[in-house]
């Protein structure tokens, strides 16, 4: 599942595509699971003839910022989401929900094989939902030490869960909140209110750090630190047979918390 650093790409994507360039045609394939409350072709009116202002993102959610008293395209990856820029029309991706033709030739997709994306139409995203109900981003505004200490004391909630809660840090998902806990030292199993300041401060910087690295690689794991967790918590098909090992050779575990597969290591997290 696309988490906020993938989305941060897309987001730079959709800038460097569109922004500065007028809608001139808009070609969307009908599919009423992803067009969540709107049609595929309402979503075509409501953009045509619309200059891409801006392009916006807070945690997982996605949207184009257009001229006019318009509604804004509002798009969330789903697990398969993505875009694609071209200048050959024939080069349309398979699977492809909406392309531009925009205002210089080129055309901007995007495509969703499995349809667990949305698109949608908001007046104001930022303050409609499912935007309004998020918690603050630690990429475009990254809580302080106090502000966070207050945050996760304020809960009382297994840690895997409240990281991945996205009332709580928007954007933030399954491998992030493993890696975050996992490089702070502390059990994704321990509950928030029993957290000390030490272990919070430790979390919260790992948080941004793990964050602002990921961004920075353009969510390129190739580019990820060899030391994280990352790269070696997609072999639990390994675990039932012989055990996976972190970098430094210490065994990881898998569990469930909040129904999500969990890699953590008892060796190095209490």
């Amino acid at each position: 599942m696309p988490e906020l650093p993938e989305v941060e790409r897309g987001r730079q994507q959709a800038e460097d595509a569109c922004v500065g360039k007028t809608i001139k045609k808009v070609f969307t394939s009908k599919d009423e699971i992803v067009y969540a409350g709107v049609t595929h072709t309402t979503f075509a009116r409501t953009l045509k003839g619309r200059t891409v202002q801006a392009a916006r993102r807070r945690g997982k959610q996605l949207w184009l910022e257009l001229d006019g008293d318009g509604p804004q395209p509002l798009i969330h990856f789903g697990m398969t989401g993505s875009f694609r820029a071209y200048t050959d029309p024939d080069e349309r991706p398979r699977f492809c929900k909406f392309e531009l033709h925009l205002s210089d030739g080129s055309y901007f997709a995007f495509k969703n094989s499995r349809r667990l994306g949305r698109i949608k139409l908001r007046q104001d995203p930022l303050h409609e939902d499912p935007i309004a109900n998020l918690g603050p981003d630690p990429y475009l505004e990254p809580p302080t030490a106090a502000e966070f200490r207050r945050m996760v004391k304020g809960k009382r909630a297994i840690m895997k869960s409240l990281l991945m809660n996205q009332s709580f840090l928007a954007g933030v998902g399954n491998w992030i909140a493993d890696e975050i806990l996992y490089q702070a030292k502390v059990s994704p199993h321990r509950r928030s209110d029993d957290l000390t300041d030490a272990e919070i401060n430790r979390v919260r910087t790992r948080l941004l750090a793990i964050v602002d690295k990921a961004v920075d690689a353009g969510a390129d794991y190739k580019k990820f630190p060899k030391a994280w967790l990352f790269h070696r918590r997609w072999d639990i098909r390994e675990s039932r047979k012989d055990a996976v090992l972190d970098t430094k050779g210490q065994p990881i575990q898998f569990d469930k918390i909040g129904g999500r597969t969990t890699a953590w290591v008892p060796a190095v997290q209490s």
